[in-house]
């Protein structure tokens, strides 16, 4: 088998195991962006609206409650969904292959020429790949339907940190009126949530490889959408 088959593979292999980490990087910051955004602007609402300390507490709690098992269940519920199709696809693939392996040789072979392999090398590639069953399903899946057999599920860890993650930022605007009177709480929840939505938007670039400024203030934006949305609400409400 030729040596840049190997290197090839490895490197699709290695792709797909690193999505398993990204997928749950996306439910952390979804979780905590929505738990300091959607928080932060329902409780300075209802604090410029009320004016009551107790309700404020009260809707707070219930809305990082109520919507932390929500969000994660329903993280859960369309990550799981998602790979029910991919194994479903897997199956059909795996089908296929025994059913008709001169169609699906050639099939990988065109494959690989579309992606910038020589003719000769690729079929040669096709060839090796058609006589490992295991290994075939494996180059048909990252190619073409762009799964692979063994990654692992992380639909459970998903709706997990999903939970876990919009608590720990629902908790960062409420935090100030557990603490404070109301007219000192507003300014204060309103500027440490923005300011941990740029962190949190800073801290995505580890990853993602973003300009820091760039990353952190669009965090800061949704989250000053949000905030003017819970602002106009509480105002109309207290008139």
């Amino acid at each position: 088998m030729p040596r840049e088959f190997h290197h090839n593979y490895k490197q699709d292999y290695v792709h797909h195991q690193n999505s398993s980490l990204s997928d749950l990087l996306r439910e952390v910051v979804f979780g905590m962006e929505d738990g300091m955004v959607s928080t932060l602007g329902s409780i300075t609402g209802i604090a410029v609206g009320s004016g009551d300390h107790f309700t404020i507490l009260l809707a707070g709690t219930v809305i990082i409650a109520v919507e932390s098992v929500s969000m994660g269940i329903g993280s859960y519920l369309s990550n799981r969904s998602q790979e029910e199709v991919d194994e479903r696809k897997l199956y059909e693939e795996k089908t296929e292959i025994k059913q008709y392996p001169k169609e699906e040789k050639l099939e990988l072979a065109e494959m690989y020429k579309k992606d910038g392999w020589p003719e000769n090398l690729a079929k040669e590639m096709s060839e090796a790949a058609a006589l490992n069953p295991e290994l075939m399903l494996k180059e048909m899946a990252v190619r073409e339907l762009k799964v692979l057999p063994s990654k692992t599920s992380t639909s459970f860890k998903g709706g997990f940190f999903m939970f876990f993650a919009y608590i720990i930022g629902g908790i960062v605007p409420l935090f100030a009126y557990f603490v404070m009177d109301i007219e000192s709480a507003i300014p204060v929840s309103i500027a440490v949530t923005l300011a941990g939505l740029f962190a949190l938007g800073i801290g995505t670039t580890k990853y993602t490889k973003q300009p820091l400024f760039k990353s952190g203030l669009r965090m800061l934006i949704i989250g000053g959408i949000a905030l003017a949305v819970g602002l106009g609400a509480g105002l109309l409400i207290g008139k």
